[in-house]
């Protein structure tokens, strides 16, 4: 097993680990804020700016298809001009994408905004991968990788939650531009707080120095069909509180904030649980009670109070899977190859959240949203299958048995 370093360099003293992962955690929860938002703000968004079920798929759609495009080159980039550079750069432009969504007066500025805001996802995982690579010594690296990718879980209670919320009163747009400015309040703290980057490096290090190895392929795969289904969970399952359940917009939101909530107890318990032999395994397992997640869903209206058991599955399971692929990454990447590594398998969690919510969305129009839950548990159960082959291939290999 190849590991990405072991020891911090001495740099790191002045920087706590505490504080670091404060400002990691705030990373990663603006790197997707936008389409929390979207997502939470669903029901107010089709009542009152015209966007209908279909568009609000695309939203995520565009979103996650900029982030999938743009990853492979974002990780050479991280691996070239630092994780301090890059942070910056990623809560900036969270700032400046989540004020265009503010101001768009129809669908074509908020597609073209969440596009923007793919860039911020593109550079979360290299950058903040980096950053605890470059910081925390080896021991401490899977609980502040935990909680560091539970950081996207805090932006889904934010904007499940008091974002939701103050859009009561302040109106949808106005709880939008209060996280815009939120993010370049974050982005000067990373610029205060981090430790100042080596210097750029000659533009050969944007190629790639060898194929991806290991578990980076698999666990690619297994991200594209798990993003799929926690995609489709995430853009609509407020708006299915609303049009099913009979939910206010308020309650809708707060199931987003209950998912955020198990998402960040899921993601930090089982990011330290992920230890070099346990963690292979973890990724089929957390699947399997995906499966469970999605078939609540699906029975919910004949029950109501399933919806929220549903949506503390989904947080503990489905949405921490993400979290185990990104220590095993850490765990089992080349030096040098981190950043490109996170990369590719964050790519794979893109492309999946940008095909799932459109396929879930056609069904969702047509009020079938019993079948859209059942498509998600399919998606859920073939990430399930990817990653135990995976394991069991990994395992083989570990004992000398031919795959």
């Amino acid at each position: 097993m190849s590991t990405a370093g072991t020891a911090a360099p001495a740099e790191a003293g002045h920087h706590t680990v505490r504080g670091l992962t404060a400002l990691l955690t705030t990373a990663m929860a603006f790197s997707m804020m936008q389409l929390f938002l979207i997502g939470a703000l669903g029901p107010r968004l089709v009542d009152r700016l015209g966007v209908s079920e279909t568009v609000l798929g695309l939203t995520t759609t565009v979103g996650f298809g900029t982030a999938a495009v743009l990853s492979p080159v974002g990780g050479r980039i991280v691996d070239r001009v630092g994780p301090r550079r890059a942070l910056v750069a990623l809560l900036a432009v969270s700032a400046v994408a989540l004020g265009l969504i503010g101001a768009a007066p129809g669908p074509a500025l908020l597609l073209a905004a969440v596009a923007l805001g793919g860039l911020p996802q593109a550079l979360a995982n290299p950058a903040t991968n980096k950053a605890i690579l470059a910081a925390v010594p080896a021991p401490k690296r899977g609980a502040v990788t935990g909680a560091k990718q539970s950081g996207v879980q805090f932006g889904a209670f934010a904007a499940g939650l008091p974002l939701a919320a103050a859009a009561g009163f302040l109106g949808w747009r106005g709880a939008v531009w209060v996280a815009a400015g939120a993010a370049f309040l974050a982005a000067l703290w990373a610029r205060r707080a981090l430790p100042a980057d080596a210097p750029a490096k000659g533009g050969t290090t944007l190629r790639t120095p060898s194929r991806p190895s290991g578990p980076v392929p698999w666990l690619a795969a297994f991200s594209f069909f798990l993003g799929a289904g926690i995609a489709s969970v995430n853009t609509y399952l407020a708006l299915f509180g609303a049009q099913r359940l009979g939910m206010g917009p308020a309650v809708a939101g707060a199931l987003v904030a209950v998912l955020g909530v198990a998402g960040i107890a899921g993601r930090v318990g089982w990011s330290r649980a992920a230890t070099p032999g346990r963690a292979p395994w973890l990724p089929g397992l957390l699947a399997g009670g995906a499966i469970g997640a999605a078939v609540l869903l699906a029975v919910a209206p004949r029950f109501e109070p399933l919806v929220w058991v549903a949506a503390v599955a989904v947080g503990l399971f489905a949405v921490s899977g993400n979290a185990v692929s990104m220590v095993l990454v850490m765990q089992r990447s080349a030096p040098g190859r981190a950043g490109q590594d996170s990369a590719l398998v964050a790519a794979g969690f893109f492309a999946g959240f940008a095909v799932g919510p459109p396929l879930f969305g056609l069904l969702a129009e047509r009020g079938r949203y019993g079948e859209g839950w059942i498509l998600v548990a399919v998606e859920f159960a073939v990430a399930g299958t990817v990653a135990f082959a995976w394991a069991l291939r990994d395992r083989r290999a570990s004992t000398g048995v031919p795959a």
